[in-house]
């Protein structure tokens, strides 16, 4: 036994400390009396022991065990262990919750943690009890889980101490609630729900000595919920107000909150009719005379309070009424009740201003509020009188009222915040949030500590058969056979407090008794319940009696038990409140019926829920209810519903007095967890088997015990049993489950001493290797050395003799080499000279004969050329006289065939062809001719007159121009300055001339020094510029990108939230369409109202989509309107011939169809070839003023170039179109010879249509002359204005002239000269100013220019196909015989696809709304985005708007409409994503914008839009685009999400560094085949290649697949790390190598994907520094300093919560120090951080689209059958 003990730690018993540790020294032997320990501040103690008084101590858990997150997992299970464990948890690890069985203990840290954010609730939310650290958000999780998952409800009971938390746990579990299941639709009764916390703490809270913000009410909050698991409605329950605390509070204390809050804010203008003050100056909140509270504004606090009434619907008129009557009480408290003389009566005076007051908030009467106050009625069979109240009667009845004016208002207040979370949906399950007080004693405890008390009784009652039931069921799950556990059964107490003829019976019937007293109760009290064990009577007290509770012994004071119990008001001051003339004072004290209230909606299995408190009949004496029996229904109610509930317990710790942050009282606590019931559960599960392990845990954690062939069984559960019968004899030590193992108390240490042995003896074989090897390694080192310096030493004299035997010979060498050189030097010396002289001589010959040649050369040259011209002369000769001679004889033949043509030409025969039937019309034409011509020479003299006159204008003008030209040039002195001021100039131009020579000289010079420079110093500057740019630019990018990130993120948020909007929008509609027939009419008028509401918020997006049409058909109606003028004459002139034409036959009209068109095209090549003459010369005059500009006159170039091709185009037309008069002509002729015989009858009609087609192109010169002579009326007209403006240009500039000179007459030389060169500055400015807008002006115009002549090139386009349909028609005509034919050239395929407007349902259909993936998977990537550009670029192609319109928002809204059926789908996000950023990308490679046209090829290029610009419709694209990223992400992340933890945590893939078996919490979830803890690292990467490949097969661009990788990579780190920080059985040295691992796995595969450019590993990297952080060492200071350096993305607070939850899984391992932590905390003050815990888990990076054009060719894409496009042409 002694052996056993050794190395342990017991903890002895001390009244100051309550336990205190220490060690046993010696070992003990069963006998002694004495246990020798030593403590920890190394004193020593004999500590004595017997067999009753002092037994043996209790033992301290294993180091592994300490500091466990469930105290049932303790081997040893004691209330010293307990509190030990609380204490290093509170104290050293911060951690303020643990669990303990079901219960969940917090204590209170008096400090503001940073662990209830929204990122912690999404950590919580989904996990199972066990998985994380223990928290208030788990046991929340647990509840909502278990109703969801066992359909049943719950309920959460949070009791404590006063001061323990209890308010702030239970608000907490209420915000987990509200956003876990928030509300469907737009009720927010969440908000509603939370909003009722700062309104009940207003109301019902109260500083105390031991709390600031003490609930001085029970209350119970049953949250409803529908059948989708969200909240729907609440209700809220009240128990035992402290009505005392509103005229009475101790020292130190203060009265409701909301009193101070109305006196802090009495200045407000509002308030004023309240006449209140400062608390100070009230009886009711200055009794305890401390009326602030630290840190705490009254004022905010009222604010606070305010808008939570708006919230929930309390009107402003109400809070106004609400505030009179609390402002009432406040004046009534201050009443003065006077004393008369004799001492029985009292009177108050009628100027009192707190009375005045008092009645006029109420509106009830002062006189008999006055006399009521002092007198009462007394009511007796036969008469009624009143009788006067002595001072003290008063002032008891004044309080009463007091009392029972506040407990009517907060009931008034609690039964309208019902209302407001009252709903009449039906109702499947609810969570019922217990906020109760605790165990309470005082010095003086009176009637509300013993209610507090016995509600406690009834609590722990529940508890423990709870506790107990729940112990058995474990049992019979796990198959173990269980015997009857003892557990301490209270009813006893409860039956002495409640029974019949109990504490509270007997007190209700010394109510009723006319003069009971306290004293009377007392003795009834003796006098029945002495024999009781649970009842006991104070020695020195006849006043009190002790009660023995569960927690305690509580001795009560009678005194006020019956007072308090009847709660007396009297009748007559009830009765003028009731008669108040403000409806809601009224109405607070009126009867009411009781009306049962609707049952809870459910199954028939759950129970009908009542209002706690009884509804208060009427006040007869003997009907009215005491207050202790309206507290024992409201009791026995609340037990009905907790036992109808599954029930789940927070118990809240108080740690010590003094309200000081972390700092722990164990005596304090020891009482706490005595009263609320924690040891009680430790107990009953130390009487069984209290240490649980899954057959995992334990064989990984004790697997070193095992032998290798154990190993080698595949069954672990047969290995755990085969290990345990071999290690524990006793049976009765262990059972083995289904699936975990339970231990007997103590035997996990048993277990753990064993394998620290094992350990122990494995590091001393281990050590002893190592040394041996050490050593053999150091002699070998030795023998190494010696060897080593041996050969060294020899090879030195060996090299030195060598070195003299290469002297000697070296020397040798010398002289000979010498001695060669010398000769060698004299022969070459004389080879020179002799080689010098022959070299001259030999040129000297060479020379000579050179000469020769050359003068033979030149003659023969010479010789050649006379030679050739004179044979050249001789031929010219010959050739000039055969081509006279060819001439004379062509003249002779041409002039006889003339001869013969004018014969035949006067030959009356071929007169009478050509004359034939055209007398008469010559004639015709010659009369309108005629008239034509008088009417041509009337205009023309009328021009003539007006060109005469506007001449004669012009003549005055210009010699009005030239007398003020003369006038100003008799002016010498403006000559003479003018001279001088071109002087100036001409000096000043030198002066820039010299300045550029000179800037270029030194622009010149610096580019040679900086080439030197940089020649120079290449080195030297590749490497600092290198760095100091890197850091500047780096900066500098660096902070343009977070700019540029924090917008771009920000508009995508706005567009997630519209998306969300949208999305609400749409199950509005849905919820409406379902509520129609479900609902009542006037519910459905409700919710239409909603639904327009946001329809008109959804109204802003549908304009937003359509300002781009709008914007279009703004401009096009622009561009047409000229085109419709145009087209206007045209159509007029077609309507006057189709109606001349309606009554000639078909044949005549198809004769007539190529005249026409003939007519057409002649009009339209005219006005064409005007058109680009106008041009033309509009360039040239452009081009002549900017001649200056090379790029001007390119582009000039460029463009007549352009316009001379068109013109040669037009010509080429022209002459078409002569062909084609020439073929109609030609097809007469024919006619009019096979239909010789027709009689003049026929011919007639074609006389008149001829005469009328000249008499129409008559008119028609008519028309050009009169629009000619307008247009030069208008011409001379506006010359003239030109010229009145430029004499008035003129005027004012001989004005300023004359101004400068008369200044300049007064100016000294020398500022004559200064202010002439100012002045010269000035105008070259003006004149560059007005030079740059000329070139502005000149783009502008080329730009127009440009796209004018392509809209000429269209019209030619347009022009030559019309020709073509015109010759097509003369073909299909047999009787024409053709001299010209026009071939039509075939048209390639353009990349279009051309389809009727009633197709476009189709099309959509089968491109967007039925298009599966895999349909389009073997075809090209994105197909349906290419096959609706096409459709677009033919729409386009046509000019037709609204088919582009209609299409590319049909296809916009398929998209919405497939990904909102498909929300789950990551194949069809992905696909759509890829389709819609194609689409985006061709719209701007094929817009024309020359930016997204430099990769294009030259075919891509002329495949680009012609007549609109989509740019809003890119715009909506890339916003869907996001929204569809967005959601891709969301999906991404679900389906990674379950994944994540068991991936990256527990998984384990590193061989040798498995967990050595830390062991779980037992889970709310037992999964025996794993569960989600199935999912491996290697699952995990198979999920993201998964991802990958799908959006790689869909064609989405690489680089958006690299942003969802990085995404999915940032979710990955904030779920694995907010699991670590939340979860203490991880942190540990293994964990941490596993993760580093784990990590390293993940950047393989991104290496292998080439995503390292991604980001993806920056996304990580807190991840990697956490694993680092767990591997590193923690104990001095150079290791603080290491993880500071290393950590330095993870914040301070990230830091120290991992240090605190590193937990060492072996004895070889040391916890981390409080010391080395807190030096940690100092090393990291000086960081700039956001000092957060969580990572958020919902943060999204801003996408980014990058711009990718396809190099795919449009033409190249075909459609394949499978896609049933049919009706789709190819143009």
């Amino acid at each position: 036994m002694g052996e056993i003990l050794t190395g342990y730690s017991p903890d002895s018993h001390e009244t100051k400390e309550v336990w205190k540790p220490a060690e046993i020294i010696r070992d003990y032997k069963e006998g002694e009396s004495v246990l020798h320990l030593k403590l920890e501040d190394e004193s020593t103690l004999e500590y004595p022991i017997g067999p009753k008084d002092n037994p043996l101590p209790f033992l301290r858990n294993p180091d592994i065990l300490v500091g466990e997150n469930d105290l049932t997992a303790l081997s040893y299970l004691h209330e010293p262990a307990v509190l030990h464990n609380l204490r290093v948890r509170f104290l050293e690890s911060n951690h303020i919750y643990t669990y303990c069985g079901i219960v969940l203990v917090a204590i209170n840290p008096y400090e503001q943690l940073q662990i209830y954010g929204e990122e912690v609730i999404n950590a919580y939310s989904g996990q199972n009890m066990g998985d994380m650290d223990p928290h208030i958000f788990a046991v929340a999780e647990e509840a909502y889980k278990q109703m969801a998952r066992d359909e049943k409800n719950q309920s959460i009971i949070v009791s404590g101490e006063s001061g323990a938390g209890k308010t702030v746990s239970a608000k907490y579990a209420m915000r987990y609630f509200a956003t876990v299941g928030g509300s469907a639709n737009d009720t927010n009764v969440e908000e509603k729900v939370l909003a009722s916390s700062p309104i009940m703490e207003a109301i019902g809270n109260a500083k105390t000595t031991r709390n600031d913000n003490s609930s001085r009410f029970g209350k119970y909050i049953q949250i409803g919920f529908d059948r989708r698991y969200h909240i729907i409605g609440a209700n809220m329950r009240t128990y035992l107000l402290e009505k005392s605390r509103v005229v009475f509070q101790a020292e130190d204390e203060r009265n409701y909150h909301i009193f101070y809050q109305l006196c802090a804010s009495a200045c407000l203008p509002e308030f004023k009719d309240l006449a209140l003050s400062d608390a100070e100056d009230f009886t009711y909140t200055s009794l305890g005379e401390n009326i602030f509270i630290e840190g705490v504004n009254d004022a905010k606090d009222l604010e606070r309070t305010r808008e939570a009434l708006s919230l929930l619907g309390v009107k402003e008129s109400h809070q106004m009424s609400i505030f009179k009557i609390i402002a009432s009480i406040l004046h009534l408290g201050n009443v003065d009740i006077v004393s008369e003389r004799d001492g029985e009566s009292c009177h108050i005076s009628r100027n009192d201003p707190h009375l005045q007051h008092y009645c006029q908030l109420l509106g009830v009467e002062l006189e008999q509020m006055e006399h009521w106050l002092c007198h009462r009625k007394l009511v007796t069979t036969s008469e009624t009188y009143v009788k006067n109240m002595s001072r003290a009667q008063a002032a008891n009845a004044r309080d009463a009222l007091a009392k029972h004016i506040y407990a009517h208002l907060f009931d008034w207040i609690v039964e309208h915040i019902n209302k407001a979370l009252y709903t009449s949906s039906k109702q499947h399950s609810f969570i019922g949030v217990l906020d109760i007080y605790g165990f309470e004693t005082f010095e003086i405890n009176s009637f509300e500590q013993f209610c507090i008390n016995y509600a406690n009784e009834k609590l722990q009652q529940q508890f423990n058969s709870h506790v107990f039931k729940l112990e058995q069921e474990e049992y019979m799950k796990e198959q173990i056979p269980w015997t009857l556990i003892d557990f301490y059964d209270n009813q006893p107490c409860i039956d002495l407090i409640e029974a019949k003829l109990g504490i509270l019976d007997l007190l209700d019937e010394e109510c009723k008794v006319p003069k009971g007293t306290d004293q009377n109760w007392a003795q009834k009290l003796y006098s029945k319940h002495l024999s009781s064990q649970h009842f006991e009577k104070p020695r020195m007290s006849n006043s009190s009696f002790i009660v023995v509770h569960f927690a305690d012994k509580v001795e009560y004071q009678c005194d006020g038990f019956l007072e308090k119990n009847r709660d007396t008001v009297y009748e007559e001051q009830i009765n003028i409140l009731k008669a108040s003339k403000f409806q809601l004072v009224a109405d607070l004290f009126q009867d009411r019926k009781e009306v049962p209230a609707p049952p809870s909606s459910g199954k028939s299995n759950r129970i009908n829920i009542r209002p706690a408190k009884p509804i208060i009949k009427g006040h007869n004496r003997e009907h009215r209810k005491t207050v202790g029996h309206q507290f024992r229904n409201s009791l026995h109610l609340l037990m009905e519903t907790l036992n109808a509930t599954t029930p789940h317990y927070v118990r809240c710790i108080k740690p010590n007095d003094d309200k000081e942050a972390f700092m722990f009282d164990s005596r304090r606590a020891v009482q706490q967890l005595r009263a609320c019931g924690v040891l009680e559960t430790i107990r009953i599960s130390a009487a069984g088997y209290p240490s649980r392990w899954t057959y995992s845990d334990f064989y990984n954690r004790y697997r070193v015990l095992m032998k290798k062939k154990d190993m080698t069984i595949g069954d672990k559960k047969q290995v755990c049993r085969n290990l345990l019968e071999t290690l524990i004899k006793d049976p009765d030590k262990f059972q083995f489950g289904k699936t975990k193992i339970f231990f007997r108390a103590g035997q996990v240490a048993y277990l753990e001493k064993l394998r620290a042995d094992k350990f122990r003896f494995a590091c001393i074989k281990i050590q002893k290797t190592v040394r041996g090897w050490l050593q053999r390694t150091r002699y070998l080192k030795i023998r190494k050395s010696a060897i080593t310096l041996q050969r060294y030493g020899r090879g030195y004299l060996a090299r030195r003799y060598a070195e003299y035997l290469r002297l000697t010979r070296a020397a040798l060498i010398c002289q000979k080499q010498y001695r060669m050189v010398r000769v060698r030097h004299a022969y070459l010396t004389v080879r020179k000279a002799v080689i010098t002289i022959q070299a001259f001589t030999r040129g000297m010959f060479t020379r000579r004969l050179y000469q020769e040649f050359l003068l033979h050369h030149k003659a023969i040259i010479i010789q050649k050329t006379v030679r050739g011209w004179l044979e050249r002369k001789k031929f010219l000769r010959a050739r000039n006289a055969a081509i006279v001679i060819q001439c004379a004889y062509r003249r002779v033949l041409a002039k006889r065939q003339f001869k013969q043509l004018k014969i035949e030409a006067r030959s009356a025969e071929h007169l009478k062809k050509l004359n034939t039937g055209m007398e008469n019309k010559i004639v015709q034409l010659q009369r309108k001719m005629d008239d034509q011509t008088k009417e041509y020479k009337t205009q023309n003299e009328q021009l003539s007159v007006t060109n005469i006159s506007l001449g004669t204008e012009v003549n005055k003008l210009q010699k009005e121009l030239e007398t003020l030209r003369s006038r100003q040039g008799d002016n010498t002195q403006v000559t003479s300055l003018q001279e001088e001021l071109e002087k100036l100039r001409a000096a000043l131009q030198e002066a820039h001339t010299q300045r550029k020579k000179l800037e270029e000289e030194h622009s010149s010079e610096k580019l040679d020094l900086e080439q030197v420079r940089v020649t120079g110093n290449t080195w030297l500057t590749s490497v600092w510029v290198c760095v100091g740019q890197e850091n500047s630019v780096s900066q500098k990018e660096v902070r343009l990108q977070t700019e540029l990130d924090e917008e771009r993120l920000r508009y995508q948020n706005l567009l997630k939230e519209f998306s969300r909007l949208e999305q609400r929008y749409d199950n509005l509609q849905e919820e409406i369409a379902y509520n129609k027939v479900a609902h009542t009419f006037e519910k459905a008028d409700r919710l239409q109202k909603i639904t327009r509401r946001k329809r008109n918020e959804m109204g802003l997006g549908n304009a937003a989509m359509d300002l781009s049409v709008f914007m279009k058909l703004q401009k096009r109606v622009r561009e047409l309107e000229q085109e419709r003028k145009r087209l206007q004459t045209n159509l007029e002139k077609m309507e006057e011939l189709s109606k001349l034409f309606k009554s000639q036959t078909c044949a005549h009209a198809v004769c007539f169809l190529p005249f026409l068109q003939r007519q057409e095209l002649e009009s339209e090549n005219k006005k064409l070839k005007n058109d680009l003459n106008e041009l033309r010369k509009a360039l040239a005059d452009r081009a002549s003023e900017s001649c200056s500009s090379n790029e001007l006159q390119e582009s000039y170039n460029l463009l007549l170039s352009q316009l001379k091709a068109a013109n040669e185009e037009l010509d080429v037309r022209k002459e078409e179109v002569l062909m084609l008069k020439t073929q109609i002509v030609s097809t007469k002729k024919p006619k009019e010879d096979t239909n010789h015989i027709v009689s003049l009858n026929i011919i007639e009609p074609i006389d008149k249509e001829e005469a009328l087609q000249a008499y129409q192109g008559l008119s028609e010169s008519k028309r050009l002359l009169e629009a000619q002579l307008q247009s030069q009326s208008r011409k001379h007209q506006d010359e003239l204005e030109a010229l009145h403006t430029q004499i008035e240009v003129l005027k004012e500039d001989l004005e300023k002239k004359q101004e400068m000179l008369n200044h300049f007459s007064t100016l000294p030389p020398e500022a004559l000269v200064e202010f002439s060169v100012q002045q010269e500055i000035t105008r070259l400015t003006n004149e560059n100013l007005d030079l740059k807008e000329i070139m502005e002006k000149l783009e502008k115009n080329e730009r127009k220019l440009k796209k004018q002549l392509r809209i000429y090139i269209k019209k030619v386009q347009e022009l030559e196909c019309m020709m073509n349909t015109i010759i097509l028609l003369l073909q299909a005509r047999p009787e024409l015989t053709r001299q010209v034919t026009v071939q039509r050239k075939e048209k390639d395929f353009e990349g279009m696809f051309e389809y009727y407007k009633e197709d476009e349902a189709l099309l959509i259909k089968a491109l967007v709304t039925d298009m599966k993936p895999h349909v389009v998977s073997a075809t090209v990537p994105c197909l349906p985005a290419y096959i609706l550009f096409m459709c677009i670029r033919h729409a386009d192609y046509i000019n037709d708007d609204q088919k582009v319109h209609s299409l590319l928002t049909s296809s916009i809204n398929a998209v919405k409409k497939v990904l909102k059926k498909n929300n789950d789908e990551f194949e069809m996000a992905s696909f759509w994503l890829a389709n819609t950023s194609r689409l985006l990308h061709c719209l701007k490679q094929y817009s024309g914008d020359e930016a997204f046209m430099t990769q294009n090829t030259a075919k891509q290029n002329e495949h680009c839009m012609k007549n609109f610009d989509l740019a809003e419709y890119r715009q909506v694209l890339s916003d869907l685009s996001i929204q569809i990223y967005q959601q891709l992400i969301k999906i991404a992340e679900a389906i990674l999400q379950p994944m994540i933890v068991s991936a990256m945590l527990e998984s384990g893939s590193l061989t040798g560094v498995k967990p050595m078996g830390y062991r779980h919490r037992s889970s709310s979830m037992d999964c025996e085949t794993g569960g989600p803890g199935g999912y491996t690292l290697e699952a995990l990467i198979r999920q993201l290649s998964q991802f990958y490949t799908i959006m790689g097969e869909h064609g989405l661009d690489p680089e958006i697949g690299q942003q969802v990788i990085r995404q999915l990579f940032y979710s990955i780190n904030a779920v694995t790390l907010n699991n670590l920080l939340l979860r203490k059985d991880v942190c540990s040295w293994s964990t941490g190598m596993q993760l580093r691992y784990n990590i390293s796995q993940m950047e393989e595969w991104l290496r292998g994907r080439n995503l390292n450019q991604s980001g993806a590993v920056a996304t990580i990297e807190p991840l990697i520094q956490a694993a680092q952080l767990l591997q590193l060492r923690k104990k001095t200071s150079q290791d603080a300093e290491a993880i500071c350096n290393t950590c330095s993305v993870l914040s301070t607070q990230q830091i120290v919560k991992i240090l605190n939850l590193y937990t060492p899984l072996n004895e070889f391992e040391e916890r981390v120090t409080v010391s080395f932590i807190r030096d940690i905390q100092n090393r990291l003050q000086g960081r700039i951080e956001n000092n957060q815990l969580l990572v958020d888990t919902k943060h999204t990076f801003p996408v980014l689209f990058p711009y990718t054009p396809s190099a795919l060719s449009l033409e190249t894409i075909h459609i394949p059958a499978s896609l049933n496009l049919d009706f789709l042409i190819r143009v």
